[in-house]
């Protein structure tokens, strides 16, 4: 599957329906094994925008994170505020 070309706007809508929801997921020290992937997959089959925290203090290995999940699932990123990210997938048809 292609990338998502999301326009601005839409990006922008999406971020502003993020700001009320909880994170669902939280990834902890063990990282993004395969249960939390399975977990992120079933959520975003429920739930078009998802929003995850990821428990790691190394910057470097929290963009690694989010980019395997985005990658993975066919997902993209909307939004990365320290800690939380954000990410989107629509509904297949």
């Amino acid at each position: 599957m292609f990338p998502m070309k999301l326009s601005n706007v839409f990006k922008k809508q999406l971020r502003k329906k993020a700001h009320e929801l909880h994170p669902v997921i939280i990834i902890g020290a063990k990282g993004l094994t395969d249960a939390v992937q399975l977990e992120i997959e079933r959520t975003l089959l429920d739930h078009e925008l998802v929003k995850i925290k990821i428990n790691l203090e190394d910057r470097l290995e929290r963009e690694k994170i989010i980019q395997t999940i985005c990658e993975t699932r066919d997902a993209e990123l909307i939004q990365k505020i320290g800690k939380v990210a954000v990410i989107y997938r629509k509904y297949e048809d």
